[in-house]
């Protein structure tokens, strides 16, 4: 037998450490001499502990004893109990096979009694079996009486059983019976035809008959409730769905209800879609469906369960179907009258109180629910068709007061004068009238509309003044034939000034919103291509009475004294009497240009090489004659409101100073400030004037020449030129014989 210690090694080892720590104690608690008196008492201390200990650990161990006993009892007797229900269940089993063959004696009871069952069933329902067909003809006499909840019964009832014959044949499997039965029930699929045929005849009637007899109403109401109830009935058990199920009437009373609305309205046979005819069919409709709806809330409401929505129903379906109706007269060929009329009527009237939010109709009545009646993308392309129609419109008016115009232009009579005395015409008036009503009527509808109309004004208006342009050049041509046609051509062109004054001041005011009356780029060019046509035809004209005076220009009758400058004065002063005619803007403008005019055609006369002063006497007669004239001329323009310093005419004051110069060799100086002032002046020029001296040497005239070339000139911004537009005569080639020398 092996030892304890062999037996328990955890033990042995916890005798061993708890030695070593109790002797590790001691030596730490007595390793002094004087310790060792109170060994005594840690001895009695100690004993008294391990009786403590010892006394629990023998409680524990007891405690533990006691449970397993009772543990080692129970398990007993459990086992004891499972051999009891062991033997129980053998005998059980036993008798159960001794018992099987009674089973069948019961079975064959069961099948007796359902098939007794079946018979009992039978004989409840052949009394109503064999009166279907006396039930099928009362009740289509019923409906011929339009008795139709009595029909209906008589019709559910004979459905029912029906039916109940049918299920009871499905849940048994005997599926080839049922076409027997439905063949025999046969006649409810006329009776149902013809019930239905009535129901929607009368919702067909609906909105009449709320008025005058909503009992027939309201009836056909309850039936349609009632086979609602019996489809979600048989649709909620999901077991077996007779034949015609569901019927769905409510959405087939909403269907021809639909229809109704639609087909009274929108289906009609081709309407007239000129203006007169559209404008009479939109007011029928807008009466028709105010009416209608009018009767839907305050009597259709009260004939039908809540749920329905009738009122929200019958006004999405008036929404949709003149959705429809609008896309579809859209897509025919319409007039501008046309497209305004629809375009009004969709987004002015549909919406107002006139119609759609009509205060009978308010507050249940709420169409900004539906969206709106044109989508924004239709909108903006009937917005672009209304405005090419307006734009051809505008264009054919334009284009005939045009040609009225330019036949004014030929009359034997001055044109017409304001109360101020400026020359004018009806043009300005008809035009910026014929825009300005145009851009109001759209303004009436939509502000897209109108900034696309005022667009649009804007761009024919500028085509306008391009061939008003055109028509002033021609007008120009037939008088440049016959300066007698037109008669008063003077006049008329002052009169265009006027007019296109009188556009660019009103154009600004075409636009409503004084935020847009910005004035396109292209359209201000325009009008100052106008006014610069008129202007020009204006000087022309002027320039052709001045050229025979001109041509006379220098010559020595001119130097000993003439009325040449005087005759010019008087041409001059005549045309400016005739400007007095134009407001004051272009009267200064036209009276600036002349100056220039004369300035420059006098210069271009001095430059034409006809002269060459031969002495220093011609010279000083040359020097006056010229100071002479600018005087007079410069008095002229003064006279009539051109100030001196506006005036071109201080060239020949330049001018006269390089003919006065009395040294020749002091000519570089005084060209340098010649040309400083005039920048525009050329070297051909200076050569000129040069020659017009005769006593200028080549050396002198090669040293003016260099000094220019040495000091280029920049035009100014603000320069107005004048030297730039004279050209000088080119010289002409000596005639030379072949093979021969030059002269």
């Amino acid at each position: 037998a092996s030892s304890p210690d062999e037996e328990w090694p955890e033990a042995e080892k916890a005798e061993k450490l708890a030695r070593g720590a109790a002797l590790k104690w001691a030596s730490g608690v007595f390793y002094r001499p004087e310790k060792l008196e109170g060994l005594g008492q840690y001895r009695s201390r100690e004993t008294q502990r391990n009786s403590s200990i010892q006394s629990r650990l023998k409680s524990t161990v007891q405690s533990y004893l006691e449970g397993v006993s009772a543990g080692l009892e129970q398990l007993r007797s459990a086992a004891q109990e499972v051999q009891s229900v062991c033997q129980d269940l053998g005998a059980a089993r036993w008798a159960l096979l001794d018992s099987a063959d009674r089973f069948q004696g019961l079975q064959q009871m069961r099948a007796l009694m359902a098939e007794h069952v079946q018979l009992a069933s039978v004989v409840q329902v052949l009394p109503q079996l064999f009166s279907v067909h006396e039930v099928f003809s009362h009740t289509l006499q019923l409906l011929r009486g339009q008795q139709l909840l009595e029909a209906h019964a008589e019709l559910m009832m004979m459905e029912h059983l029906r039916d109940d014959i049918l299920s009871q044949l499905h849940l048994r499997g005997l599926s080839s019976a049922q076409a027997t039965v439905l063949s025999y029930f046969g006649g409810l699929q006329e009776l149902n035809e013809s019930l239905a045929k009535q129901l929607w005849d009368i919702v067909g009637s609906s909105l009449r008959l709320v008025r005058e007899d909503p009992v027939l109403f309201v009836t056909a109401v309850r039936i349609i409730e009632r086979e609602e109830k019996v489809d979600d009935t048989l649709l909620l058990e999901a077991t077996f769905l007779p034949p015609g199920r569901p019927k769905g009437w409510r959405q087939k009373f909403y269907h021809v209800l639909q229809e109704t609305i639609t087909g009274a309205h929108f289906h009609a046979t081709r309407m007239d879609a000129e203006g007169p005819g559209l404008a009479r069919h939109l007011a029928a409709l807008q009466k028709d469906i105010v009416s209608e709806l009018r009767v839907v809330k305050d009597l259709m409401v009260q004939c039908v369960p809540a749920h329905y929505n009738i009122l929200s129903v019958c006004t999405a379906t008036y929404h949709q179907a003149l959705t429809s109706h609008l896309q579809d007269i859209l897509r025919e060929d319409l007039d501008k009258q046309a497209l305004f009329l629809l375009l009004e009527w969709a987004l002015r009237v549909y919406p107002s109180p006139e119609m759609m939010g009509h205060p009978d109709l308010l507050p249940e009545v709420d169409v900004s629910a539906l969206g709106p009646l044109m989508s924004p993308e239709l909108v903006d392309q009937t917005e672009r068709k209304y405005v090419v129609k307006v734009k051809a419109s505008v264009l054919e008016w334009m284009q005939r007061t045009l040609e009225v115009e330019f036949k004014e232009w030929f009359r034997e009579e001055e044109p017409e004068t304001d109360h101020q005395g400026f020359f004018q015409s009806a043009l300005p008036v008809i035009v910026m009238q014929m825009l300005n009503e145009n851009i109001r009527v759209a303004s009436l509808i939509t502000d897209s509309l109108q900034q696309k109309v005022y667009n649009m004004a804007l761009e024919e208006l500028e085509a306008f003044l391009g061939r008003l342009r055109e028509a002033l050049v021609q007008c120009g041509k037939e008088h440049q034939k016959d300066r007698s046609i037109p008669k008063y051509y003077v006049s008329y062109l002052l009169a265009m000034l006027n007019n296109n004054l009188a556009l660019s001041s009103s154009v600004s005011s075409l636009h409503p919103d004084t935020a847009h009356r910005e004035v396109p780029a292209s359209l201000r060019a325009a009008l100052d291509r106008m006014q610069k046509k008129a202007c020009q035809l204006l000087l022309e004209e002027l320039l052709l009475d001045l050229q025979p005076l001109c041509l006379q220009l220098p010559s020595r009758k001119w130097l000993s004294g003439s009325q040449l400058i005087s005759s010019m004065c008087e041409v001059i002063d005549k045309y400016a009497k005739d400007f007095s005619h134009v407001r004051k803007p272009i009267f200064m403008l036209l009276l600036t240009e002349s100056e220039l005019l004369v300035a420059s055609q006098y210069l271009r006369a001095l430059m034409q090489k006809k002269m060459v002063c031969k002495s220093e006497e011609e010279r000083g007669q040359l020097c006056d004659r010229l100071l002479q004239d600018a005087m007079q001329l410069q008095e002229l323009f003064c006279g009539l409101g051109l100030d001196q310093s506006q005036q071109s005419l201080e060239a020949v004051y330049a001018l006269r100073e390089l003919i006065c110069l009395k040294d020749p060799a002091l000519l570089s100086l005084e060209v340098l400030g010649f040309i400083t002032k005039y920048p525009d002046v050329s070297d051909e020029h200076i050569s000129t004037l040069l020659d017009l001296r005769g006593d200028v040497s080549k050396e002198v005239r090669h040293m003016v020449l260099e000094m220019m070339a040495q000091h280029p000139q920049v035009l100014p911004e603000s320069y107005r030129p004048i030297f730039s537009t004279i050209l000088i005569p080119v010289p002409e080639l000596p005639f030379c014989l072949r093979k021969g020398k030059c002269a």
